[in-house]
């Protein structure tokens, strides 16, 4: 059945709201260009924020309808990553185990840095060389953590993890293990001057973080049906035969120590 057109005020509407965040983000984009290569050519003490402005194009008022100091001109696109970011976690399909979903998440900080490795190799020199640059990097850096971590918590898996009190432990380390695989990868990748395929490098981090956290999260998620519960995988042994039964996210390694278990004498 043909689906009904949408209202072309509707379209118009949201085609408007489009252009306006495009063109937000190209400002700020600007801005944080024009910054970088004063902060580069006279130094960040010496850089005020009417030239940055001056040299952006645009007046003082308008440099701070986008950014409330010089050291956050620099990181243009971390509010827009960070919906990014939250926007995949909201999306994510119920089988899917959730830190799988994190891992996908924080991809979208990796690309924004990829989107242009020249300016993201000047911004990691600016930011080694300046304190005040680098305490930002570091809060914003924090903001991804404690979205991620509040997104583990609300998927901890209490039948993998009998002791409850370990979930927020668990979850805790568990988003900071993604977030540190992704800033080692990162730097590695800036310190070589932005050459190289850094998300298969990225991917072969994350599956060191599976392997160690990946077990202690449930992939069900609230409302999904016919979500499986219990744990990730159970075994039972009777006579000769040993039948295993698992989620098809379950860490092989979790797969062996529940057939070893089943085996076990006594």
């Amino acid at each position: 059945m043909p689906q009904p057109a949408k209202p072309a005020r509707a379209t118009a509407r949201t085609s408007t709201r489009t252009s306006a965040s495009s063109q937000r983000l190209k400002l700020r984009r600007e801005l944080a260009a024009a910054a970088m290569e004063l902060f580069a050519t006279q130094g960040y003490e010496e850089t005020t924020v009417d030239e940055i402005a001056a040299a952006a194009g645009v007046a003082r008022r308008t440099f701070f309808r986008h950014f409330r100091s010089k050291e956050e001109a620099i990181f243009p696109d971390h509010d827009d990553t960070l919906e990014r970011a939250r926007a995949v976690l909201e999306a994510a399909p119920a089988h899917e185990n959730p830190l799988d979903t994190v891992c996908r998440g924080i991809k979208e900080v990796m690309r924004m840095y990829a989107a242009s490795p020249p300016v993201s190799v000047e911004r990691y020199r600016l930011t080694r060389q300046v304190p005040a640059l680098r305490e930002r990097e570091i809060a914003s850096v924090a903001r991804y953590e404690r979205l991620f971590t509040r997104y583990l918590l609300g998927h901890f898996d209490e039948a993998a993890h009998r002791d409850g009190d370990d979930d927020p432990l668990l979850a805790e380390v568990a988003a900071s293990a993604v977030v540190t695989a992704h800033n080692h990868v990162l730097r590695r990748w800036l310190r070589a001057g932005g050459q190289g395929d850094v998300e298969a490098q990225l991917d072969r981090a994350f599956a060191i973080v599976r392997r160690t956290f990946g077990t202690g999260f449930g992939a069900s998620r609230p409302g999904a049906v016919g979500a499986p519960r219990g744990e990730a995988a159970v075994a039972a042994a009777e006579g000769d035969v040993l039948v295993t039964v698992a989620r098809t996210d379950t860490p092989l390694p979790q797969i062996m120590r529940t057939i070893e278990r089943a085996l076990r004498p006594g």
